[in-house]
């Protein structure tokens, strides 16, 4: 995950953002337990009357000041993955909603408590997971959320659900896997051959629900990137160089949507697949 750099409170006119997500069971599982959501939040302001010569105010007052995107992936093999997935997108979706006041005008002196507070979303959902099912008893979750007040993209990361950007061709991934196979071998425990014999890299490391470990930081885009949030679902099937091929050859985010989903289908489609695309068009 990228260190917090210091902010720049210089403000980048923002670009058109197109986003689309799409959830697919796969040709395996029996049930979806993966959860997406795309929210654009606005000012509280509306303007009723006036007689300003600049119009325009009326089209900055209607633009978003902040985007999220979700996603999350209930951990298979335990009950109610599905709930606890649709729980902490939820959760996520319902704090943001009271720290609204955090996205006005974010600068350097606001920026680390705008952190705190995603983090803080991140142990509201893992206590409510815990105090429905029990410690350790109950299901759990992955989840990868970008708030974004452009050019600043704010990472929040538990488990292995994914985040990439796109930027003139070149994909770049800005987070890391929580898994036992990530953290062994990075500590020096094992190696990567072990790790995959030992099947490390299947097992989360963090968890809502489980053991958490929030991931955050900090990713500055530029107008002409596109933004994927994803699910393992597709990366265990689709390779980075085919992700960035199908993300550069899409007209717009559906149809990156769907054709990373569609690829992931053909080669196997043995998990829950779940993309979500961004593209800010100049």
């Amino acid at each position: 995950m990228p260190a917090l750099p210091e902010a720049d409170t210089r403000r980048a006119a923002a670009p058109r953002v197109d986003s689309h997500g799409v959830s697919h069971v796969g040709k395996v599982r029996a049930r979806n337990e993966d959860r997406f959501a795309i929210v654009a939040l606005h000012h509280a302001a509306r303007l009723l009357q006036s007689n300003l010569e600049d119009g325009g105010v009326l089209e900055r007052l209607a633009r978003p000041m902040a985007h999220v995107f979700i996603v999350a992936d209930g951990v298979s093999g335990l009950a109610a993955g599905d709930e606890a997935s649709g729980l902490a997108v939820g959760t996520m979706l319902e704090y943001l909603s009271e720290a609204a006041n955090c996205y006005q005008g974010t600068d350097a002196a606001l920026e680390q408590e705008f952190i705190d507070r995603l983090t803080a979303g991140v142990e509201r959902a893992h206590g409510r997971l815990v105090e429905t099912y029990g410690a350790g008893r109950g299901p759990a979750t992955t989840m990868t959320m970008v708030t974004l007040v452009w050019p600043r993209a704010y990472v929040v990361q538990i488990g292995d659900s994914r985040g990439y950007f796109l930027r003139q061709g070149r994909i770049r991934q800005f987070t890391s896997d929580q898994t036992m196979g990530d953290l062994l071998v990075d500590i020096g425990s094992v190696t990567e051959e072990q790790a995959v014999r030992r099947g490390l890299y299947d097992t989360l490391s963090s968890a809502i629900g489980s053991d958490i470990a929030p991931a955050v930081g900090v990713v500055d885009l530029e107008p002409g990137d596109a933004l994927l949030l994803c699910t393992d679902g597709l990366t265990k099937h689709v390779a980075d160089a085919r992700v960035a091929e199908l993300l550069a050859a899409a007209r717009d985010a559906e149809s990156a949507c769907t054709a990373l989903v569609d690829d992931a289908l053909e080669e196997g489609g043995r998990d829950n697949v779940t993309v979500v695309v961004a593209r800010f068009v100049a």
